[in-house]
């Protein structure tokens, strides 16, 4: 089922949405923000996530000027994810929904 586009919205939360609020997007964000996995197939083991799934949700990521896609390999050809400011500066709402998960979600492991 295709999601609502909130793009239309003049919400500075409903415009965040529309770049972040995709269920995946969030904790790729994780692993390259905070985990410092950049290459695809750390990201892809650290969850658990389908190749396919992940390359969207990294194209996605790289349009929309979170992430800059980088070439580290040419035989094959291999690219490493990097965050760029807009990214970094995401950090500190991982780290928010972070905490509220802790204290108000079931117990985890971190």
């Amino acid at each position: 089922m295709r999601r609502k586009s909130f793009e239309d919205m003049n919400c500075p939360i409903a415009q965040s949405l529309e770049l972040v609020g995709e269920w995946w997007t969030p904790l790729i964000l994780r692993e390259v923000v905070i985990l410092r996995s950049t290459r695809f197939d750390e990201i892809q083991t650290g969850l658990g996530i389908a190749p396919t799934v992940l390359a969207r949700r990294l194209k996605h990521l790289v349009d929309a000027g979170l992430l800059e896609r980088r070439q580290y390999h040419d035989h094959p050809p291999r690219f490493e994810y990097l965050p760029t400011e807009a990214a970094r500066d995401f950090r500190p709402v991982l780290e928010a929904l972070a905490r509220w998960g802790r204290r108000w979600t079931p117990a985890t492991d971190g």
